[in-house]
């Protein structure tokens, strides 16, 4: 998927588990199949799953990530009404894989996908329940951290103009530029507040209509309050976006900048991954297809 992308093995991974952690060496190990990006997902017995990273990556940088997002796992924890994973432990270069490791606890259930429940009030629910719960974690006074989404609409104009000119002839750019010239000048719709910040389906698990779990809570940190309506353009079609909406009390101003977040997160992905990772490209297709077909963020939709 990446130029940069680190090889890792099925035998190395038994290698690393069994030689740093032999308390879980007699375990079978095996990889999980994801749309994931970041990390290879490996399983260990029934219980745990250890984290690899897949770009490469200064050693020391990823430590203190690590570090990091154990903090913020717990931090999520606290205050997510959803089961999440638990970190239990972190592993260390070797057998030529370059990078630190993490292994966590394993959450049954699901991954969400962007139309299996497209038209379900109960997920919708509890989608907004998710966000609101988020939404009430103390912020401890900090704000924003500066990187990634969540911040300024018009710090990504670069990215997106990448994403225009790599999609050419793949979506229909002339209509999804003018989009953006309106989106990036949204001004903010409140003060910032705790975010999974990156709420895809990947990273919701689900047991029938039902949110049974939420994964990748490393990033949690104040942001933009608008940043995890994402969630309702990447997994909702119209009627269970308006329950989801409905159940936030969600005004004009904040709904327009949730769906602004995920077109700028959608415009990424059928270009970069059209060939690597049909998964995240069809994702990308179907939330920018929400977004084009809403009458309330399109005007030409409107009657």
């Amino acid at each position: 998927m990446h130029a940069d992308e680190l090889h890792l093995d099925d035998a190395v991974v038994a290698r690393l588990v069994a030689e740093q952690f032999p308390q879980w060496r007699e375990e079978p190990i095996r990889r999980i199949v994801t749309d994931g990006t970041v990390n290879a997902i490996y399983r260990i017995g029934s219980e745990l799953t250890a984290r690899f990273p897949l770009r490469q990556a200064d050693p020391r940088e990823v430590t203190a990530d690590l570090s990091r997002e154990a903090a913020a796992m717990q931090e999520f924890g606290a205050c997510c009404p959803f089961p999440t994973p638990i970190r239990v432990a972190v592993g260390v270069p070797g057998h030529g894989y370059p990078l630190p490791w993490s292994v966590q606890t394993w959450l049954a259930g699901d991954a969400a996908t962007p139309g299996g429940l497209a038209d379900s009030s109960q997920f919708a629910r509890d989608l907004a329940a998710l966000v609101r719960a988020l939404r009430g974690a103390d912020t401890g006074g900090r704000t924003f951290p500066g990187t990634g989404r969540g911040g300024r609409l018009r710090d990504s104009d670069e990215w997106m103009e990448v994403c225009f000119r790599e999609s050419e002839g793949l979506l229909p750019v002339a209509r999804l530029r003018k989009l953006w010239a309106g989106f990036r000048s949204l001004p903010r719709a409140g003060d910032d507040v705790m975010s999974h910040r990156d709420l895809i389906p990947a990273n919701l698990l689900v047991d029938g209509e039902q949110l049974v779990g939420v994964l990748d809570a490393g990033d949690f940190a104040p942001a933009d309050p608008s940043l995890d309506l994402v969630a309702a353009w990447h997994l909702l079609d119209a009627d269970a976006r308006r329950v989801f909406r409905s159940d936030l009390g969600c005004g004009d101003l904040e709904w327009q900048r949730g769906a602004a977040w995920a077109f700028q997160q959608a415009m990424g992905l059928p270009w970069y991954y059209r060939d690597s990772n049909p998964g995240m490209a069809s994702l990308g297709h179907s939330t920018l297809t929400r977004i084009l077909a809403a009458p309330e963020i399109t005007p030409e939709r409107r009657t």
